[in-house]
């Protein structure tokens, strides 16, 4: 890996920064309306937003950005939000989101794109963002120090071809990714390139950006393409996939990866599994690990699943945001729709005018 290089310059002009700004106060996300939740949508005018929401779905902030967002992943300390445009996306913004500012707009290398996904590491110090190597396909995470205005600080190979969404393991232990297995090039839009080779991967770095492990599906899921995965506090991985093959055909979508580094797949009946329409479009794990919430925006329906036991489900248009919320899960729909559910009872329904995009980011 390749790591610029920091001149004393810089170094005593950040350093300066930093004792004429230790008198002033640091604002927290409390200064901010408190949000739970974050998210791209779009608004009755045509025009594009980041949101933070609170748990009964209100707005507390609003802050306008240029284009359709895909999703955006907050510092743990700081109100600053990074929200990435959907892939092959070229830029994500660094929102200072206590006074509506663009700190940064962060570009990738001219031979590199996003892949719509990030998370902070090291105590807020780090962002991560999941890259494609445009002419290669190879697979890259990118590395920004945040303590620098965002300077791009290097990159490493993300163990596999299409990484898409990236997460912290809780207590410092790393970083794991969902590398999809798919080969794009923008030239040919969101065009699949390499099914009949691809293959999808978990892969665990430690935060030395060291290679840990890489989980692969059995050989007869090959072209289950992993996307979207989340982290409980205890460091279980739920993840879910988006099958490539004969759309006939009904196979696993969704499962997760224990401490032990076990891999397993939930098996469901058909009629449960036919009802995904073999597209995940986003998941959740409770701290406990024990609940996982998977949406499915094909099929208009999430399920919630106690291990490896489908408990609850319900059919909403469009639905696929979805994070976890206290005891339960929190939803958006593209039709505009919030609502969380807890011991199995929805608690807050609400309908506005914004088109809520994939994602629902919890602070």
């Amino acid at each position: 890996m390749r790591w610029m290089e920091i001149k004393v310059g810089s170094r005593r002009a950040f350093m300066t920064g930093l004792i004429s700004s230790a008198s002033l106060p640091i604002k927290t996300w409390a200064d901010v309306g408190t949000p739970k939740f974050l998210s791209a949508g779009k608004l009755s005018n045509g025009k594009y937003a980041l949101f933070g929401i609170n748990i009964d779905g209100k707005v507390v902030f609003e802050i306008p950005v240029t284009h359709r967002g895909h999703a955006a992943t907050a510092h743990p300390s700081l109100p600053h939000a990074v929200a990435f445009a959907r892939r092959p996306g070229c830029f994500a913004i660094v929102i200072n989101c206590s006074n509506s500012s663009i700190i940064k707009k962060l570009t990738p290398p001219k031979e590199n794109h996003f892949y719509g996904h990030g998370c902070y590491i090291k105590n807020g110090t780090i962002l991560v963002t999941t890259e494609n190597e445009i002419e290669t396909g190879k697979g890259l995470l990118g590395l920004w120090d945040s303590q620098l205005n965002y300077r791009r600080i290097g990159q490493i190979a993300s163990g596999g071809i299409g990484p898409h969404e990236v997460k912290a393991l809780p207590n410092e232990m790393g970083i794991v990714v969902a590398n999809g297995g798919i080969r794009t090039h923008p030239k040919y839009g969101r065009k699949k390139l390499n099914l009949e080779m691809m293959r999808s991967n978990i892969s665990f770095f430690d935060l030395n950006y060291s290679l840990k492990s890489k989980l692969e599906l059995p050989k007869e899921m090959q072209l289950n393409s992993i996307r979207h995965l989340d982290v409980s506090s205890q460091g279980k991985v739920a993840f879910g996939t988006q099958w490539q093959g004969d759309q006939s055909e009904i196979v696993p979508l969704v499962g997760y990866i224990d401490q032990m580094q076990k891999l397993t797949l939930i098996e469901l009946s058909i009629l449960n599994q036919s009802e995904l329409k073999n597209y995940i479009g986003s998941v959740a794990i409770n701290g406990g690990g024990s609940l996982i919430s998977v949406t499915s925006p094909r099929g208009g329906i999430s399920h919630i699943y106690n291990n490896n036991t489908l408990v609850q489900k319900f059919w909403k248009t469009d639905i696929c945001g979805v994070a976890s919320v206290n005891n339960g899960f929190a939803f958006t729909s593209g039709s505009g729709l919030f609502f969380n559910i807890s011991n199995n009872k929805k608690n807050t329904h609400t309908k506005s005018k914004l088109q809520w995009d994939n994602h629902l980011v919890s602070l």
